[in-house]
């Protein structure tokens, strides 16, 4: 079997430095389609160094790309085809608002290894602190189609009781055609967001937008339209990757509202609204 749970569970957690700049959290922005219209004001604090605020999901990618997938699948007791592999689910949860440019350690783990019987799931967890205090911690949850079926445990259910009656406010994002090359250049280089032919060999039509693209995008929605921008109400923000995108498509994002939550489901309009992100949950001040 290719993962061994018990190898990847006890295996010693791995920490190193990473950093970022300005540059780093512009071009993230960018590419989650942050910028349009380029000269409004409320665009401009994500797109202009000088009034730069960072949007909590730039954790995702900060100083390594896409660790909680990538890292993952090198840890000991994973050796699994890439092909087959799918970002499950994100978890964030913020400790703290982010600078816009830092260095932190980032010690990663699997937290856990569930067995899903036609596959297996792994939580790769990425705590990070810098010489102020913890920051971020990031759960990853990786689907590796094929990998089950050993006897292990299935782990909590994903799926949340999904929101009652008619949405708060209902918004809409086009995404741009070559928004996963743009996003891809934040670190995730995963050849099925840009190789046709590779994501032919992983059962696709034609290269997907990356996830974490959609979570990024999902998550700006929910801070301008229902927090007023401000970036630093965000306490943590779930998601469980429920269908692909591709770039070029339209997101619907459905936002239904409580008191210091905001429950949220998404879904490709020129698709006939297949869904993409389910129990989707942000939690604010």
């Amino acid at each position: 079997m290719p993962i061994d749970a018990a190898k990847a569970l006890a295996a010693e957690p791995r920490s190193g430095e990473i950093s970022w700049t300005r540059k780093d959290v512009l071009l993230y922005h960018l590419g989650i389609g942050a910028g349009v219209p380029a000269t409004d004001p409320d665009e401009l604090r994500y797109t202009l160094e000088s009034r730069l605020h960072v949007l909590p999901s730039f954790a995702t990618v900060a100083g390594a790309g896409s660790p909680g997938v990538i890292s993952g699948l090198s840890m000991p007791g994973v050796d699994v085809d890439l092909a087959r592999v799918l970002h499950g689910g994100q978890t964030l949860t913020l400790h703290r608002p982010l600078p816009a440019e830092g260095t932190a350690t980032a010690t990663g783990r699997i937290a856990a290894v569930y067995d899903k019987g036609s596959a297996a799931v792994l939580v790769m967890r990425t705590d990070v602190a810098d010489s102020e205090g913890p920051l971020w911690t990031n759960d990853a949850q990786i689907f590796v189609r094929g990998e089950g079926g050993w006897g292990g445990d299935r782990g909590p259910s994903a799926r949340r009781e999904p929101p009652t009656g008619e949405p708060d406010r209902v918004v809409e994002r086009r995404l741009r055609e070559d928004q996963a090359l743009l996003y891809r250049l934040s670190g995730d280089w995963n050849p099925l967001h840009a190789d046709p032919e590779f994501a032919k060999l992983a059962g696709f039509e034609r290269p997907i937008l990356h996830g974490l693209c959609t979570y990024g995008v999902t998550l700006k929605a929910v801070v301008d339209t229902l927090l007023g921008g401000d970036v630093s109400r965000v306490r943590s923000y779930a998601t469980r990757f429920a269908g692909v995108v591709y770039p070029g498509e339209t997101l619907r994002i459905r936002m239904w509202v409580s008191e210091a939550s905001v429950r949220a489901a998404v879904s490709a309009v020129e698709r006939d609204d297949a869904p993409v992100l389910a129990d989707t949950i942000v939690q604010h001040s």
